[in-house]
């Protein structure tokens, strides 16, 4: 017995290689659940604010944003979206490698790195077909012709006063999408080159849907998808 015990003993794997394994296991489980699951973003611009928390010199939202729902339809009038941006938002500037881009990611999550500088994060105020314009005389935008009912804009206590912006048809299989603090965001008003159409994003772009604020943790909660067109139903 003795003899068996001691033999058992040596076949047993050094702890490196188990914390090596655990590790590999964990890596592979993390970067599964990014590319088809969901993934943790960070809020780097004030574009969305009151709704997400995006500002110089103070901790900014970290949000979840889970990709299984647009496998079984696409987005809505309402979503908030993560999308990656077409040449015309980004510069030109190639978003990174998927390892290169998770890890730089996961260092902005704890203030180590900047995010990727290539994700966007918007509400889509209208799809593929619908056409779009500012404003009526109350400062409302209009989908085909109607004013939208927008609850979560801010204006930073001013007069509700939108930038105008030419009439646009947003083309099949793109969407429109604008900020939460409508003036004072990067959007498809600002990305239309050569012509205001481009300022539309495709959907192919598209990361996945904003669900939760996770940090920080006094801002915890879920993000609403309130529909513009229709008042929320």
């Amino acid at each position: 017995m003795a003899r068996f015990s001691k033999k058992k003993a040596k076949k047993k794997q050094p702890f490196w290689k188990e914390l090596l394994v655990i590790f590999s296991v964990a890596l592979l489980l993390t970067v599964v659940i990014q590319t088809f699951v969901a993934r943790v973003f960070v809020i780097p611009s004030a574009s969305m604010e009151t709704t997400l928390h995006g500002c110089t010199g103070c901790v900014n939202d970290k949000v979840l944003v889970e990709k299984i729902t647009y496998l079984f339809r696409d987005p809505q009038p309402g979503d908030v979206i993560v999308f990656r941006g077409p040449p015309n938002w980004t510069g030109g500037k190639e978003p990174p490698n998927f390892m290169v881009g998770t890890l730089q990611d996961l260092g902005s999550m704890v203030n180590l790195s900047e995010p990727s500088g290539t994700d966007f994060i918007k509400r889509v105020i209208a799809v593929g077909g619908q056409t779009v314009e500012c404003c009526d005389d109350q400062g409302r935008v209009l989908v085909d012709g109607k004013p939208l009912d927008e609850p979560y804009l801010n204006f930073g206590g001013g007069p509700r006063q939108q930038d105008s912006f030419e009439k646009v048809t947003v083309p099949a299989g793109k969407l429109w999408v604008m900020g939460d603090n409508r003036n004072n965001s990067s959007d498809s008003r600002k990305h239309g080159d050569p012509t205001p159409a481009d300022g539309a994003i495709p959907i192919s772009n598209v990361v996945g849907k904003a669900r939760v604020i996770v940090i920080p943790v006094g801002r915890w909660g879920s993000i609403s998808d309130y529909n513009p067109q229709t008042g929320g139903k």
